[in-house]
């Protein structure tokens, strides 16, 4: 197992190995990721997320019950006897294919990137098995994310991550880790849009006297949102 920390695996990502489907022997291994959990649970649980609930739904009830009680044993840090669940948790990769599943920041949000390889039970159990190679302390936020994605069966987008996370959260962790694209988005450019100061500044007054609540913004969101209109305008004109 091991982590990465480019910038180049977007907001997170995490490397799958396992037998295919047919296979006799079912096999799974965690390769490389790259889940940053800051803030709790942060890109790197919102990304275990949405593969368990890409994936949960697709389970039958039996093994919904078997993965709830796998979580119960990976959160009590007990012994895991393998194989579990049909597959075995083993290092060795040699053999297996890989999936690739990946979070990155889009103009209107985070954007998965969900690889269709493997069984659907193999995908949830490498999201469960990833949880226990990251920091001890921040294990405790993923967790619960992880149990309300595998009952998730909703659209994965933003009402999905909002449920995991919390909106609020959520725009402060993405303004930390692709900040332009944030940016971008927050003030309605596109990612690949190169807006010149002067548009900056229009589409920032523009924004912003629709959010202040004497033109009609809701004042429980105005002041947040005002916030992250000042930022992104900061941020685009440097």
């Amino acid at each position: 197992m091991g982590a990465v920390t480019s910038a180049d695996h977007g907001l997170a990502t995490l490397e799958l190995f396992h037998s295919r489907p047919i296979a006799p022997t079912r096999r799974i291994a965690i390769g490389l990721h790259y889940l940053p959990v800051h803030g709790g649970p942060g890109p790197g649980g919102i990304l275990l997320g949405g593969i368990v609930s890409r994936f949960a739904r697709e389970l039958d009830e039996d093994d919904l019950d078997e993965v709830d009680d796998l979580l119960d044993d990976l959160v009590e840090r007990r012994r895991v006897v393998q194989p579990r669940l049909r597959h075995r948790l083993q290092d060795d990769r040699i053999g297996l294919l890989k999936s690739v599943h990946r979070l990155d920041a889009g103009a209107d949000g985070p954007t998965f990137r969900i690889a269709d390889v493997g069984s659907p039970l193999v995908n949830v159990l490498g999201a469960c098995y990833v949880v226990p190679s990251l920091p001890a302390a921040l294990q405790t936020d993923v967790w619960p994310a992880i149990r309300r994605a595998l009952r998730w069966r909703g659209p994965i987008d933003g009402s999905f991550v909002a449920a995991l996370h919390g909106a609020r959260d959520v725009a402060g962790w993405m303004a930390a880790a692709e900040p332009l694209a944030w940016a971008l988005g927050v003030l309605g450019f596109d990612p690949d849009d190169d807006p010149t100061n002067r548009e900056v500044r229009r589409r920032f007054r523009d924004a912003l006297r629709v959010a202040h609540p004497d033109h009609g913004g809701a004042d429980d969101e105005a002041a947040a949102r005002i916030a992250d209109l000042t930022e992104a305008r900061r941020i685009l004109l440097g």
